[in-house]
C-alpha cells in the first residue's frame, strides 16, 4: 500500500505557491536537490506527474492541483487534531496579502500581537493591490488577504476614508487650471475615485507622477508638484489631508479573504485575529 507523508505533502504546497523548486527549497531549509527528489518520489508514489518543469519555473499539472487540494486539506485537518489534543501553540507557515497602505498602517500592530500569540508561525508578507492579490488567492500564492471591497459590502469589517493629501493644507497648485495629481495604476481603487471625483464635478486634472509604490506617491505630494490621494490611516506626518477646494471622495470596505475554503488552522487564526482586531 502506497502511503503519503505530510512533509511531502507541505512542501509541494509550499512549491505550488513558490512557482519555483529552489525558491520553494529557500522557505523550507532543505537543498533545491532533496527537494527536487522529493517531489519526484512524489510523483511516483502517486504514478502521476505532478509539475510541469521549464526554465521560468514549475508549475502544477492537473493531478498536481487534484493533489494540491487534497493536501490542503489534510495539512488543515492535522493542525486541528494538534490543536484539539494538547499542542501548546499553533506551527506552520502562512503567507499574508494586503495593499501597501494597509501594511504600513494596520500590520504592524496585527503581526506584533499574532507573533507573541503564536511564535511559532512563519509568517510571510506579501503587497499588492487588491486587483493582483483576488488572483494570487485564487492561485494560491497567498493563504489569507486584506482586500478592498465596496463599502456598503456586508463583507467589509471596516471602512476607511480616501482623503486628499498635499505637502500643505492649501498648495499653490490648487489654482492650476489642470490639476497635477500623482496617482498608482489606473486599476486601483484610489486612481478611480480620484478621476471619478474630478470628472463628477467638472475640474480639469492631469496625472503628471505615477508610481505603484506608497513611497513613491508619497514623495511626489511632498515635493509639492502634485496631490495625491491615500486613504486616512495611511497619511504620514510629513503630509496634509486637503480638506477644502476639492471634490469629496468616497469610503472604501476592509475585509479578509481566504485562498480555501477551508483554511489551516494558522491561516484561520491570523484571519480571525485580523478580524477581531479591525
Amino acid at each position: 500500500m502506497r502511503h503519503l507523508d505530510l512533509t511531502s505533502l507541505y512542501n509541494l504546497t509550499v512549491v505550488a505557491r513558490a512557482g519555483s523548486i529552489s525558491q520553494a527549497a529557500l522557505e523550507v531549509g532543505r537543498t533545491q536537490s532533496a527537494l527536487s527528489m522529493q517531489m519526484h518520489r512524489l510523483e511516483e508514489a502517486i504514478g502521476q506527474r505532478l509539475l510541469h518543469r521549464g526554465g521560468s519555473g514549475v508549475r502544477l499539472t492537473a493531478a498536481g492541483e487534484t493533489l494540491l487540494a487534497h493536501a490542503q486539506s489534510l495539512l488543515a485537518h492535522h493542525d486541528e487534531v494538534m490543536a484539539d489534543l494538547g499542542g501548546s501553540s499553533l506551527k506552520g507557515m502562512v503567507t499574508l496579502g494586503c495593499p501597501e497602505d494597509y501594511s504600513i498602517a494596520l500590520v504592524p500592530d496585527l503581526l506584533r500581537d499574532f507573533c507573541t500569540m503564536h511564535p511559532d508561525v512563519a509568517l510571510r508578507l506579501v503587497c499588492a493591490p487588491t486587483i493582483e492579490l483576488r488572483p494570487m488567492l485564487h492561485r494560491r500564492q497567498v493563504d489569507v488577504a486584506l482586500v478592498s471591497v465596496p463599502p456598503g459590502s456586508e463583507e467589509a469589517i471596516r471602512r476607511e476614508d480616501f482623503v486628499w493629501v498635499a505637502s500643505e493644507e492649501r498648495p499653490a497648485i490648487l489654482e492650476q487650471e489642470f490639476l497635477p495629481l500623482a496617482l498608482s495604476a489606473p486599476s486601483t481603487a484610489d486612481y478611480r475615485a480620484a478621476c471619478d471625483a474630478m470628472e463628477a464635478t467638472g475640474r480639469r486634472y492631469r496625472v503628471a507622477f505615477a508610481s505603484n509604490s506608497l513611497a513613491g506617491l508619497i514623495a511626489f505630494a511632498r515635493s509639492g508638484h502634485a496631490i495625491s490621494v491615500l486613504t486616512r490611516m495611511a497619511v504620514p506626518p510629513e503630509l496634509s489631508i486637503v480638506a477644502e477646494g476639492l471634490p469629496p471622495l468616497p469610503a472604501i470596505g476592509i475585509t479578509v479573504a481566504y485562498s480555501e475554503d477551508r483554511p489551516s488552522t494558522a491561516a484561520k487564526a491570523l484571519g480571525a485575529h485580523i478580524a477581531r482586531m479591525l
